[in-house]
């Protein structure tokens, strides 16, 4: 994924985002809420917080179960 496409995808949910320059760290804020914000470690956290926040966290179990079973695959 490009963060051009992440920033895109984030501002037509009402989201702005920034890169920190010389970072991989992403900033994100909800523009008719400042309260609401966060910071992201790649393009993939990003994302994954901006869609989390989106669907009001209700997929946050799932991915967590995902990631068990995946490293349990890959650890076999």
């Amino acid at each position: 994924m490009k963060w051009s496409e992440i920033k895109k995808w984030a501002a037509s949910y009402g989201y702005s985002t920034l890169k920190e320059k010389g970072t991989e760290n992403y900033l994100w804020t909800k523009d008719d809420d400042p309260t609401v914000t966060g910071i992201a470690n790649g393009v993939r956290d990003l994302s994954t917080q901006i869609y989390n926040h989106i669907t009001d966290n209700k997929w946050v179990e799932y991915q967590e179960e995902y990631k068990r079973n995946k490293e349990i695959i890959f650890n076999e």
